[in-house]
């Protein structure tokens, strides 16, 4: 009876709006009531949720991102990929994929990713002839990057959540997936605007003088490589790498390219305040309710269902794999991980699945949710700086998806895709 009740005040809550952590905790909340596990263990597990040292680097990496995208670092590295690659018809879709997914490796927040991209690259996509909701599309979809290469906030709570799969041994595991992605999207984005004629006047754009844009933009190359490198050498943890980054974010946006004052550090700050609580608070919730699940024991007996079924390994990763592709179109990414995890925990365990493995291909659901409708996150984003509505990106986004669903179908099948890297860093 617990245990229904639990779901049945979690769903009637979110039906009626109610914000879904407070849905969260208040279903947990049934739950500890009327097993009699004593109310103290509500704000115990409100504490315990965000009591926890990987949680530290979650707001300093919200923090970077916000620097780095008032700082003009995404304008400087436009024009060092645009003097690389050159002009042509589809070169600029390529380029805002390209800078989506270097900017996923110092920030790992998509919107964020979604308005500096999108702020840079709109305009100069509108000039050479492309349509704004081909551009959102795109905007949107390389965003998406962002939580799967390192440094990723999905792979933080996700560490978070899950025992055995480590914050290092997850970033390295995201490293050779989000470079294939990159490569998955620049197919169809550039086959699209080719196919269709967009970009005409693309070539007719000046071309940057390469040594000056790579100067210009050599302080936002390096800081990937301080963060990420910095980690593997081990001169710090990924907390005090989030903390590195955003100290050199300050000092490239207020000593180097003067485009951050003083007076700006406030807003700075209030902004990945609002950003970061907003998402630790989530965290804390839905930790009352993680609790309950757990403590009741609610999940096992379904998770011995599906075992005993018949349908194996495949055929429940199968299952996950499609509920959670739905789940996607509706919620958000840290919302879909603490709610699911806790729930899919015992299937792991018993199918053997590869905790890190498993939380790249999370990671990787979660992506396609953020730029396909309805709730897409980061095609609200770049849709809303287009000046589109979300629905006329639709017939582009589409293709976007079926690249990466062909990508997930490979990592899915190879799991050496994701798990090379971080065996021979010895993660």
């Amino acid at each position: 009876m617990s245990a229904t009740l639990i779901f049945v005040v979690f769903v009637a809550l979110m039906l009626l709006g109610v914000p879904i952590g407070v849905a969260l905790m208040l279903g947990g909340a049934v739950g500890i009531g009327l097993a009699e596990l004593g109310w103290l263990a509500i704000p115990n597990n409100f504490y315990a949720g965000v009591a926890k040292y990987p949680l530290l680097a979650l707001p300093m990496f919200v923090l970077v991102g916000v620097i780095f995208e008032r700082s003009g670092v995404a304008r400087r590295l436009v024009e060092f990929a645009t003097a690389v690659v050159g002009r042509g018809p589809g070169m600029l879709p390529m380029i805002a994929i390209l800078v989506a997914m270097f900017l996923g490796g110092i920030s790992g927040s998509g919107p964020a990713t979604a308005a500096a991209v999108g702020g840079v690259m709109l305009v100069a996509m509108a000039r050479a002839g492309y349509p704004p909701a081909y551009s959102a599309s795109v905007i949107g979809a390389a965003s998406a990057i962002d939580i799967i290469i390192p440094p990723s906030i999905a792979f933080i709570v996700y560490s978070v959540l899950v025992p055995g799969a480590s914050v290092p041994a997850l970033f390295a595991a995201g490293v050779v997936p989000g470079l294939m992605t990159a490569a998955a999207l620049i197919v169809p984005a550039v086959w699209l605007a080719r196919r269709h004629g967009f970009g005409a006047r693309e070539a007719d754009e000046p071309k940057p003088p390469f040594w000056r844009s790579l100067k210009d933009a050599s302080w936002g190359l390096v800081a990937p490589v301080l963060i990420l490198g910095g980690m593997r050498a081990g001169w710090f943890t990924p907390t005090e790498a989030a903390v590195v980054a955003v100290f050199y974010g300050l000092f490239v946006g207020m000593v180097v390219y003067r485009t951050i004052t003083v007076r700006d550090l406030g807003t700075l700050l209030a902004d990945a305040a609002e950003t970061s609580g907003i998402i630790l608070v989530v965290v804390a919730l839905a930790s009352i309710f993680a609790y309950a699940v757990n403590t009741l024991g609610i999940v096992d007996p379904v998770a011995g269902f599906i075992r005993d079924s018949g349908l194996g390994s495949t055929g429940a990763l199968v299952i996950v794999v499609v509920v959670l592709l739905a789940i996607g179109m509706v919620l958000d990414g840290v919302s879909i991980f603490l709610i699911f995890v806790p729930l899919l925990m015992p299937l792991m365990r018993a199918y053997a699945w590869d905790p890190v493995w498993f939380g790249v291909i999370l990671t990787y659901m979660v992506a396609i949710g953020q730029f396909t409708p309805p709730m897409a996150v980061n095609l609200m984003v770049s849709a809303r700086l287009a000046g589109v509505k979300i629905e006329d990106t639709v017939r582009w986004v589409l293709w976007f998806v079926l690249a990466m669903l062909l990508l997930l179908v490979l990592l899915i099948a190879f799991p050496q895709i994701s798990l090379w890297l971080p065996r021979t860093l010895n993660y």
